[in-house]
């Protein structure tokens, strides 16, 4: 055996925590999409005019067809819960540092769906097909959590 030096060595291990500070750019299409949260509260996607796809989050090129995605277009706010989970532990890294809940919704005229916070619902109510909202923060800044969470529809 190649590895037989490994029998006899007592693994070490040190137990640390690396902190890596850095900044990133989410170019033009991810700077739309976000400025346009921030200053209108209105979530857009781009629809790839080969297939008729339209992604939230926009992309800038179409996975599918492999070409540039053309126009913008406006899409929800509202949409339909496709699938769910919940976090069990809190940590530090999730919003608001408490276990969370997060969903997958399909917003009214797009194609693909958008992982977000889901909040205001008990998790044992969620159920897929549910329509949600999203809940709007303030003030915004420019981050995808300035859609704080997504609620069911009061309606």
């Amino acid at each position: 055996m190649a590895y037989d030096w490994l029998q006899d060595t007592e693994p070490m291990v040190y137990e640390s925590r690396i902190q890596v500070p850095y900044s990133w750019s989410v170019g033009d299409t991810g700077s739309r999409f976000l400025t346009e949260i921030r200053d209108h509260k209105r979530i857009l996607g781009k629809r790839c005019e080969a297939c008729e796809s339209v992604y939230v989050p926009p992309r800038k090129m179409c996975p599918r067809c492999f070409v540039d995605t053309g126009p913008w277009v406006e899409v929800g706010p509202s949409g339909t819960l496709v699938a769910f989970t919940r976090v069990r532990y809190a940590s530090e890294l999730h919003p608001g540092h408490v276990p969370p809940t997060y969903g997958i919704i399909r917003l009214d005229g797009s194609t693909t769906g958008l992982v977000h916070l889901l909040g205001e619902v008990e998790p044992n109510a969620l159920r897929p097909e549910m329509r949600l909202e999203p809940v709007f923060r303030e003030p915004r800044t420019g981050h995808i959590l300035d859609i704080a969470y997504f609620r069911p529809t009061h309606r």
